[in-house]
């Protein structure tokens, strides 16, 4: 029988028991994939993360080996786990910037004493744009809603930094709040696109939060493991897609507030650069908290 810590995080907050919970797992080495597998389905979390030590030369080089899984699958890339998983790995080594060697590559996720905690920013892929949608479609197929229900300025549309999501302007955060959404309805839909998932986002003019004088954005994101508190991923697709269409401009910071319906509230702090050529270099951040530790017997 192996004996193997654990240790919980509560990410895109500082305080406990708010944001999106995560686990990590700190010694994975010698694991299999179906044990993996069968831990991630053990913790029910949305994510839990898996570290695979390496020698010094080895991480220096190509960073420190992260796998990441759901209750289902194992994903090419996730925003909290990263930020999670880099948020532990900087609290035991003390270095300001930790880069995680993922399925999708190379991450990397700077640190700053900030505000009283441990701010931490990831550099995600550059965004891959993708079709647009049809709202038509999408409120008769999945929300069985109104046209009227999306923002008439913005399109639907597919963007990636590792993951796929549709990115859906709705028109208010009351509209966004009063969502109604079947996940096998849209499971269906998203079979026809280049869409893995669906990310409601809205503007939040109104919003109470700190850092008043930044752009604040309420957002959804529901899977087959229920409503996601945070997102990281679909967060980082979503600056990438403001960015594009004029929504914030180059550079701006934001603040997108997710997880208010479930309470399980979360802040991700966004950005990204727009030239005439292409977004790039779309950061997504936030703070970490650590919850438990405990140990698993298999």
């Amino acid at each position: 029988m192996r004996t193997l810590p654990f240790v919980t995080l509560d990410v895109f907050t500082q305080k406990p028991f708010e944001g999106n919970q995560l686990a990590v797992f700190p010694d994975a080495g010698g694991l299999s994939d179906a044990e993996m597998q069968a831990l991630a389905r053990e913790t029910n979390l949305s994510e839990t993360t898996f570290i695979i030590p390496r020698d010094a030369a080895t991480e220096q080089e190509h960073g420190v080996k992260v796998r990441i899984f759901t209750v289902a699958e194992e994903l090419e890339f996730a925003g909290h786990p990263t930020l999670g998983t880099a948020a532990f790995i900087h609290k035991q080594r003390h270095t300001n910037e930790v880069v995680l060697d993922l399925r999708v590559g190379k991450v990397p996720v700077r640190f700053t004493d900030h505000d009283g905690g441990v701010f931490g920013e990831m550099t995600q892929r550059d965004p891959v744009f993708g079709s647009i949608h049809s709202k038509e479609t999408l409120a008769r197929e999945v929300l069985q809603c109104e046209t009227s229900y999306f923002d008439p300025e913005l399109p639907i549309q597919t963007v990636s930094t590792g993951l796929a999501y549709a990115i859906v302007p709705v028109a208010s955060v009351e509209k966004l709040a009063s969502l109604r959404f079947d996940y096998k309805h849209a499971a269906a839909y998203l079979e026809k696109t280049d869409a893995k998932f669906l990310y409601f986002i809205a503007r939040n003019p109104e919003s109470k939060a700190q850092n008043s004088h930044i752009k604040h954005f309420r957002a959804r994101m529901i899977f087959y493991n229920g409503e996601d508190p945070a997102t990281g991923s679909a967060a980082g697709c979503a600056t990438a897609w403001m960015a594009q269409h004029g929504v914030i401009g180059s550079d701006e910071a934001a603040l997108i507030e997710q997880g208010v319906e479930i309470k399980r509230p979360s802040q991700i702090y966004i950005r990204a650069s727009k030239t005439s050529e292409a977004v790039r270099n779309v950061r997504v951040g936030g703070y970490s908290v650590e919850v438990m530790r405990g140990e698993v017997f298999i």
